[in-house]
């Protein structure tokens, strides 16, 4: 049985997770939770070759939980004092005055192809919130703000017929969720058994399926007209775009990572989630977000990145190099980095704590100026010392490499006229 759903954490709205869809099994083909409608006819046709056409750029969002040391990654300190450089050293890259951390050869020799921002300011708060909305999860607590991926989905509507605009490999949080968008436009979060049953049940043809959604559709038309919440309406999208997921199985593929050459399966070993995304943007997806390791090293800093950092090269510079090879570096814009930096001075357990003042963002794509590092922060890497940006300004400058006004509005909950960012000045250096 094919599951949208993640964990069983419940939602603002009321719904859990395994509140959502399940689509294969139950001998008819169909079940939906309390039989919402679906609405029987798609509004978007799939292209020849089975994929959508895309009117818009995409987007990849690497999550580092827990906030990466930036003093270890990409703003090393190789003249500081000891106890604030830490025990990482310094190496060139292929870009002339850039440097960058000694475990991360790889990207190094293809900087040409990334940027770093140094100087981005953030929120002392264990959450994905800000780098998913622009709004620190004490506001969205209150306002509600949808994430990146619930805005493209908004944006893109229908069009994506039986590709989802917005898939999360890392289940959901509160900075992947759509707040006052709407249920419709979650994420998908290929869950349960896995992509095996992205198909119809045994003995189930397409003619049949379309049997059971005119029958949920009879069976709902009262329960819709006396329905004030919206709730039934967003399921409907949502669900519909599931069923079309079943029946096209071009998720199904693009999740299927066998089908891969070996050798490239090999370059991805242990880090299979950044192959799934790039081969969902290339089935048309708007929008995936994924992320790698444990980064809250307040204990053994350096023996920890020592083990995640060259994996996390090989991810990254794989990945960025796909896009290029496949000429789709101008048409996705990557971004890697975590909810904050880490305090420039080690603690007595070899480790470093929670720095909001300041913290490194790894960009590359979408057609934003590659090669160079922006910003810079002070000799001790404790707070910028020029060019300070905020995350809402960085997430300002993403949304507009691929196309998408940050000063668009929707409604809220209440009517209200809301912008997608407030903050909404961009990364000059950058666009």
């Amino acid at each position: 049985m094919f599951q949208v759903l993640g964990s069983t954490q419940r939602f603002c709205d009321g719904l859990s997770r395994r509140n959502f869809l399940q689509v294969g099994a139950f001998g008819a083909g169909l079940t939906l939770a309390d039989s919402l409608r679906v609405q029987a006819a798609s509004k978007a046709k799939l292209a020849k070759d089975g994929r959508p056409s895309k009117s818009m750029k995409s987007a990849i969002f690497i999550y580092l939980p827990g906030g990466p040391s930036h003093m270890d990654m990409y703003d090393v300190k190789p003249e500081a004092p000891v106890e604030f450089r830490g025990e990482f050293k310094a190496i060139d890259t292929n870009v002339s005055g850039v440097q960058i951390c000694e475990h991360f050869p790889l990207q190094a020799k293809m900087f040409d192809k990334l940027s770093v921002i140094r100087s981005v300011t953030s929120v002392d708060e264990h959450s994905d919130s800000l780098v998913m909305t622009g709004y620190p999860d004490r506001v969205n607590k209150i306002s509600d703000h949808p994430s990146f991926g619930s805005v493209i989905s908004k944006i893109r509507g229908s069009d994506a017929g039986a590709v989802p605009p917005f898939v999360s490999l890392r289940g959901m949080s509160r900075g992947t969720e759509p707040g006052y968008l709407g249920v419709a436009h979650r994420p998908f979060t290929p869950g349960g058994p896995g992509n095996a049953n992205l198909k119809l049940a045994q003995g189930v043809t397409s003619d049949r399926l379309d049997d059971r959604k005119q029958l949920l559709t009879s069976f709902d038309d009262i329960r819709r007209d006396i329905d004030t919440s919206g709730t039934m309406v967003g399921m409907d999208s949502y669900t519909e775009r599931a069923i079309e997921m079943v029946t096209a199985g071009v998720v199904r593929n693009a999740l299927d990572i066998k089908k891969e050459d070996p050798k490239t399966l090999e370059r991805y070993k242990g880090i299979e989630q950044f192959l799934t995304a790039r081969r969902l943007i290339e089935a048309g997806v708007g929008f995936v977000t994924l992320s790698y390791g444990g980064w809250d090293t307040h204990g053994q800093n350096f023996a920890s990145l020592k083990k995640q950092l060259p994996p996390l090269d090989r991810a990254i510079s794989n990945l960025i190099q796909d896009l290029h090879d496949r000429g789709l570096q101008d048409d996705v814009v990557t971004v890697m980095w975590g909810e904050f930096g880490r305090t420039p001075k080690v603690n007595m357990n070899a480790g470093r704590d929670h720095w909001s003042p300041v913290m490194s963002a790894m960009v590359a794509g979408g057609g934003l100026k590659m090669g160079q590092a922006v910003g810079a922060s002070t000799a001790k890497g404790e707070r910028p010392k020029d060019r300070a940006y905020s995350v809402p300004q960085v997430l300002s400058t993403l949304y507009g490499a691929i196309g998408v006004d940050p000063s668009q509005t929707f409604p809220n909950g209440s009517g209200r006229p809301m912008y997608i960012q407030d903050d909404r000045d961009v990364v000059k250096e950058l666009v």
